[in-house]
């Protein structure tokens, strides 16, 4: 199963217009990974073991690493950039240069792809989302 949503997200709002820290990068193209990469995390850190903003790699205005710690209990390292994420490395804050892993356009696709327990947390979450809506379609 690869989606590109959140299923936390099944509001009519896209979310970033509420969020006042994006408000100064409102008419620019300039985007700051840092935002984007803590974006990533806040998303699907309900579905894994632990994940975070790499605090001793480098970020920039044109990438940031995450760490993310599967509930399979697997360590990677995550490249993210305007191409998307990938996987750089095999442990907490480590870049691999030899490491050759494809860019996935979502947080989403790349977990899919390196977590069953992942993908079942997600569509947990989300059959549990569509019931609430359902109950609160009832009443």
């Amino acid at each position: 199963m690869e989606t590109d949503y959140n299923p936390m997200d099944l509001s009519n709002s896209t979310g970033i217009e509420d969020h006042s820290e994006f408000k100064e990068f409102e008419g620019t193209d300039v985007k700051d990974m840092r935002l984007e990469a803590e974006a990533v995390v806040n998303d699907v850190l309900f579905a894994v073991g632990n994940m975070f903003v790499s605090k001793s790699l480098p970020c920039a205005e044109d990438v940031a690493y995450i760490n993310v710690e599967t509930r399979e209990r697997n360590r990677y390292c995550l490249e993210l950039t305007e191409a998307g994420l990938r996987v750089v490395g095999y442990a907490f804050d480590q870049v691999d240069d030899n490491v050759q892993n494809p860019y996935h356009e979502t947080v989403y696709s790349l977990l899919d792809s390196v977590s069953p327990a992942y993908r079942e947390a997600f569509g947990n979450a989300l059959l549990q989302r569509l019931e609430a809506l359902k109950r609160d379609g009832q009443s």
